[in-house]
């Protein structure tokens, strides 16, 4: 076996997807004759690109087919201003609680781990539970710096539906929306032929949440899970709506995502926040994409509570792509830093830290090296 074929040795269900593949490499002729040179098909999910970079699968599709990344990453679009914020209220001796994604991910001057190298009060944490647990067994003020989409709300908003949340811990929320971006990108000038739904979030909101893109935008939706599989599979049923011309909303994610979502989920996100216009980190405002705590709640919200201010917010540094990279509008490797001055262990953007972001993931599992070799992987895989 040569080192090659080696690569997807490890691959789920390898005869399974190099099958698939070879489906998308024949539709994909089709359409390429129907005058279709370039198909471009955006995910939303920092899984689903670990899952595409990991196992090399952007190799196994034609030249004519382009999947990027979108707005996947949720530490990523977490604006600079907002890191400040947290970094202000640790240097001020409050206790700030983070989860570890967020914690090396720079503001304008610093991350929380520089701050806290530096003398500040920071913490990290597995979860809202933790952090719960924490400002329960002491009587120290903690502010629990809260990020994240769809998933990762409702926990949090769980403990102020139950009252299980101490007086000494309060929220700093930085909470966005998925769907708003992705009817952001769509509503600007884009070349998107499909979408690949994120599952995780889809578990919450559900995939009728996704149908918007096939009704108002005529493009075909897919709501995938996380295998290689599942990826190729969401792939392939959107190739086969371009040919059909259909504009679908497609579940392949049913084994965990019903259509409606998680209704409890749902209701007690309502109850304990709203939707306000949001900031997303060199982007710009996307309207009713923030979750913020509602006035009942007020007594927990770290920006009413300790009136933080800060000033000179910078969200991305001159040169940086990370912006374009999470509108889908650049890869890695067109940004003058990329594996240069800004690395994993040095990181420069956002995108180049979470386990998430499509620069780290590109970086750790060589995403860039799968292109330059793609053609010859693809020879030898598909000898078999």
């Amino acid at each position: 076996m040569s080192n090659i074929q080696q690569m997807f040795s490890f691959l789920h269900n390898r005869k399974i997807s190099i099958s698939i593949a070879k489906k998308i490499h024949k539709i994909a002729d089709e359409l390429r004759k129907r005058g279709y040179e370039k198909i471009t098909i955006m995910h939303v999910c920092g899984t689903h690109e670990h899952t595409i970079t990991y196992y090399g699968l952007r190799a196994l599709l034609p030249e004519n087919l382009n999947v990027i990344a979108g707005p996947g990453c949720p530490v990523c679009i977490v604006p600079a201003r907002e890191i400040d914020e947290a970094i202000k209220l640790a240097k001020d001796g409050i206790r700030v609680l983070s989860y570890g994604d967020m914690y090396r991910v720079p503001g304008s001057r610093e991350s929380l781990a520089q701050a806290r190298a530096k003398g500040a009060n920071v913490m990290v944490v597995y979860s809202f539970m933790d952090a719960v647990r924490i400002a329960g067994n002491d009587n120290i003020e903690s502010v629990f710096f809260g990020v994240g989409f769809e998933t990762t709300a409702p926990t949090v908003a769980s403990f102020f539906v139950r009252k299980k949340v101490p007086k000494n811990l309060y929220l700093l929320p930085s909470y966005r929306i998925t769907v708003p971006a992705v009817r952001y990108i769509l509503q600007g000038d884009h070349n998107l032929d499909g979408i690949i739904a994120p599952g995780h979030v889809s578990t919450i909101i559900g995939a009728s949440a996704w149908s918007f893109i096939a009704e108002d935008y005529g493009l075909p939706v897919v709501v995938a899970g996380f295998e290689p599989v599942d990826v190729l599979l969401a792939i392939l049923e959107i190739l086969k709506c371009i040919r059909d011309n259909k504009a679908e909303t497609i579940n392949e994610y049913r084994r965990v995502v019903k259509w409606e979502g998680n209704l409890v989920a749902k209701r007690i996100i309502n109850e304990v926040f709203y939707t306000a216009d949001g900031d997303w980190r060199g982007i710009g405002v996307i309207p009713e994409s923030r979750w913020l705590l509602r006035e009942e709640f007020s007594d927990f919200d770290a920006r009413k509570i300790f009136n933080i201010k800060v000033q000179g917010s910078i969200d991305i540094k001159p040169g940086c792509k990370c912006a374009d990279i999470i509108l889908g509008k650049a890869l890695p490797t067109d940004c003058p830093y990329y594996l240069k001055a800004c690395t994993p262990q040095h990181p420069i953007g956002p995108c180049m830290v979470s386990s998430e972001g499509t620069c780290s993931i590109w970086a750790r599992f060589g995403g860039h090296k799968v292109l330059e070799l793609r053609d010859k992987i693809r020879e030898e895989v598909f000898k078999e």
